[in-house]
């Protein structure tokens, strides 16, 4: 019997999209969660077929894995279902995907990247937006200066902020940010490394943030120094810092839950409008070092409309069997071009610069 997709986190935001994607593609997948109710009034106009299993009950995690092939992790934040539906996958045999954007989870991941080998299992975190895009465009620019020994990331700001995501925010709040020099990852404090980038109509301010690609972008080009920036307003850089200087106090467990209970005001997510017109854009600059650099640009859908077609890309080649055992990220195993198959996606190489001082 052919080994089926399993969506875990399937009446979320993102998942249900997903889930209305997969089954208009035929892929039939099977809705998971921890609501039975929820699952069967998303699962039954679909016609698709459900399990309900919470991620403290292994032996039923166990159980709803019996007949899948890979699990596709669409419930955030990642940082308390990863570990507990990874591990479930490694136990079972399946393969394992998520949407997440966490760099703790992608190193807890990582850390399993022998148990994953020996199970013959790949763990494929970030098969989104975050980071199909940015590893795939980092692999390009890679190819393009195979010497290079400094990266910097560049991620156009959205308009808008989903439930989910804000509550992956206010886990992350901390006093630095983190970057990867001479190969290993350091913190630095918020905001003390700014500048701008040209996101394709002029060049707009910009501040290093944390991000998964310090490891997934490592992992996929071996440059040692790699540097993740977000554009940001000058409202949104002094905010950070506020913030960062509260970090500890916002990390006790009264705050966490106030904050975590201010999420619910926010939208579940965009419109179907503002997806469709919404746009990302995406730049990856490598430099070598004799101070020669080389930059592409990268346009996608929004994330959450990109997230869906990229994520049952990678869910439909895992199920027919392209994979590779152990931690992976998207453009290791399907090469920097993967990216391009999506509509509206588009990739330019810019001219490069005069080598720096």
């Amino acid at each position: 019997m052919p080994r089926r997709l399993m969506l875990y986190g399937a009446t979320g935001y993102t998942g249900s999209l997903i889930a209305r994607a997969a089954s208009e593609r035929g892929l039939d997948p099977i809705l998971a969660g921890r609501s039975e109710a929820r699952l069967r009034a998303l699962a039954e106009p679909l016609g698709a077929a459900y399990r309900a299993a919470d991620l403290d009950d292994a032996a039923r995690l166990g159980d709803v894995l019996g007949d899948v092939g890979v699990l596709l992790n669409a419930a955030g934040p990642f940082s308390r279902t990863a570990p507990a539906l990874s591990e479930a996958c490694l136990r079972c045999g399946v393969h394992y995907l998520d949407l997440g954007g966490e760099l703790p989870v992608f190193e807890q991941l990582h850390a399993r990247d022998l148990a994953a080998r020996a199970r013959n299992v790949m763990l494929m975190p970030g098969v989104g937006l975050v980071v199909v895009g940015t590893d795939c465009l980092a692999a390009h620019v890679a190819r393009r200066l195979p010497d290079a020994h400094r990266l910097r990331i560049a991620i156009s700001r959205i308009d808008y902020v989903s439930r989910g995501s804000a509550k992956t925010v206010i886990d992350l709040i901390d006093h630095g940010v983190a970057i990867r020099r001479n190969g290993v990852v350091a913190s630095v404090p918020v905001g003390s490394l700014d500048r701008p980038f040209d996101y394709g109509q002029g060049e707009r301010p910009s501040t290093v943030l944390t991000a998964p690609d310090l490891l997934t972008a490592f992992f996929t080009t071996e440059i040692p120094n790699i540097e993740v920036y977000f554009e940001a307003t000058a409202l949104d850089r002094a905010m950070s810092r506020i913030l960062a200087g509260f970090a500890g106090l916002l990390r006790t467990p009264f705050w966490q839950n106030l904050l975590r209970a201010q999420t619910a005001l926010l939208p579940e997510g965009p419109s179907a409008t503002a997806r469709s017109g919404g746009v990302r854009t995406i730049l990856a600059e490598a430099e070598d070092l004799r101070g020669r650099r080389v930059r592409s640009r990268l346009r996608t859908p929004d994330g959450y409309s990109f997230s869906v077609v990229s994520a049952l890309a990678i869910a439909e080649r895992a199920l027919a069997g392209e994979v590779a055992p152990g931690f992976q990220t998207p453009a290791r195993v399907y090469g920097a071009d993967f990216v391009l198959q999506f509509d509206r996606v588009a990739r330019d190489d810019l001219a490069d610069p005069e080598p720096s001082a």
